[in-house]
């Protein structure tokens, strides 16, 4: 490998560490999706509400994913529903997974102000006030569409302990990792119960108005850290290596 070409600011630094040239040219995301997103606009097309309170359940793109987390997703919109019964929840599905979704919210019971769309994922981040999201590029899309979040992830026992042995830092979800603290809570494996995950959903809709203000300034430096001339410092870098 001559060069590599970078979507996170810290990866050249790792690199750099294994005598790897690299070069950050900015996440692609970060350019698709508006600085400032258009709540109201992405409201009317799920046929929502300015005065709904909405919450986006995105229980992955796979289907282990949906496996592990689709029910308790559903178990934790039951207990967040009664605290709050005019609570609105929107799934995006994979349209491949959209039966098995379907189907984990028929077995919780949850058919009350459950809306499950196929794709939209970019439309219901815009239009939710707070998501639970599994773990994954679909928590730095929330991030980008400045959005509070709760991160979860569950998966089989071995994988799990895999997957813990090589964890190199204490964060799983991206947007804890590119702002190098925990800004959102990450409810993993065994903390992923129901009950956890519908307590951490709660606990930002009842936040305050500056600590969801507080969560907004640091998802919006951290887009614009992202927004970068991608096609032009590509170009350059490739440049550079073909006519060093």
């Amino acid at each position: 490998v001559d060069h590599v070409l970078c979507i996170f600011p810290f990866e050249p630094a790792l690199l750099a560490q294994h005598g790897i040239d690299a070069t950050y040219v900015g996440h692609p995301l970060a350019q698709v999706i508006p600085l400032v997103p258009d709540k109201a606009a992405a409201r009317s097309a799920l046929g929502l509400s300015d005065d709904d309170r909405v919450v986006a359940l995105l229980p992955g793109s796979r289907g282990s994913e949906v496996a592990h987390l689709a029910e308790r997703f559903f178990l934790a919109a039951a207990l967040i529903q009664k605290s709050h019964p005019g609570i609105k929840f929107v799934v995006p599905a994979v349209p491949a997974l959209k039966a098995h979704i379907e189907q984990a919210a028929l077995k919780v019971g949850l058919n009350r102000n459950l809306l499950i769309v196929e794709g939209r994922s970019h439309t219901v981040l815009a239009a939710c006030d707070v998501t639970l999201i599994a773990s994954g590029t679909a928590t730095l899309e929330a991030a980008l569409f400045k959005r509070p979040m709760v991160i979860a992830y569950h998966m089989s026992w071995l994988s799990w302990q895999i997957m813990r042995r090589k964890q190199l830092q204490p964060w799983v979800g991206l947007p804890n990792i590119l702002c190098r603290e925990f800004v959102v809570p990450e409810l993993l494996q065994d903390a992923a119960t129901p009950k956890a995950l519908a307590q951490a959903v709660l606990h930002w809709l009842d936040s305050s108005p500056e600590k969801i203000t507080d969560l907004n300034e640091k998802f919006t430096a951290l887009h614009v850290d992202l927004q970068r001339d991608t096609p032009l410092l590509a170009a350059h870098a490739i440049e550079q290596v073909l006519h060093p």
